[in-house]
């Protein structure tokens, strides 16, 4: 499988994170995520452990009844990007 240029990857880490500010305050699965992207659920969770990192997303592990997920893993933007993306628009 052909590797995907950094600058592509920028682009899709992009279009994640637009997509987490429409849907701000809400959270979404990485499934649910990869589908409005369009793209492969593994590249799109390893594009999210990326943004983690760089703190512009955060992961929940836990549900709403306070239940660790042992398999699911809900992403929200965290609230510093999206106090940047508000004095975008």
């Amino acid at each position: 499988m052909p590797s995907i240029s950094k600058k592509k990857r920028n682009k899709i880490s992009e279009q994640i994170l637009s997509y987490l500010y429409e849907i701000s305050p809400d959270s979404h699965h990485t499934s649910k995520i990869a589908d409005s992207i369009v793209r492969d659920e593994e590249f799109t969770k390893s594009l999210l452990e990326e943004l983690e990192k760089s703190k512009l997303v955060i992961k929940i592990t836990k549900g709403p009844n306070g239940q660790n997920y042992s398999k699911w893993q809900r992403w929200r933007l965290s609230n510093a990007a999206f106090d940047a993306y508000k004095k975008l628009n």
